[in-house]
């Protein structure tokens, strides 16, 4: 369950960065921001897959650039889905989706598996 509201944590401050950065990638209030964050991690675990499924010889032909689309394709169905939040277009899916992967992925390489802030330590001999 913590890491669970770790993660939701982290796509939120993701999707916060993103509406501050880039153009076009808007969250009216905090608590769209929240609900953003929890159905993005909702698409995300059960429409990509399938969505990556279907367009894998496509995805194996651009050496995995398509991928991209598809990320700016479900925040842009997040978006769609929720009131407080709107994406003006495919670049701004494009790069919001690009920093909220970015952010993610600078966060989860403090997180372990079981969501527990890891501190690594080097000892000399």
């Amino acid at each position: 369950m913590r890491g669970l509201l770790l993660r939701i944590v982290i796509v939120a401050i993701g999707l916060w960065v993103a509406s501050k950065l880039v153009p076009g990638v808007e969250i009216a209030d905090a608590w769209s921001l929240v609900w953003a964050a929890l159905l993005l991690g909702i698409v995300n675990a059960i429409v990509r897959p399938i969505v990556i499924l279907l367009t894998l010889p496509l995805t194996i032909l651009t050496l995995g650039l398509f991928l991209l689309v598809i990320n700016a394709a479900m925040l842009s169905l997040v978006a769609w889905m929720l009131a407080g939040m709107t994406v003006a277009g495919f670049w701004s899916a494009v790069f919001g989706s690009v920093v909220i992967s970015i952010t993610g992925w600078l966060a989860s390489a403090f997180i372990g598996d079981k969501g527990k802030v890891e501190v690594m330590t080097i000892e000399r001999y």
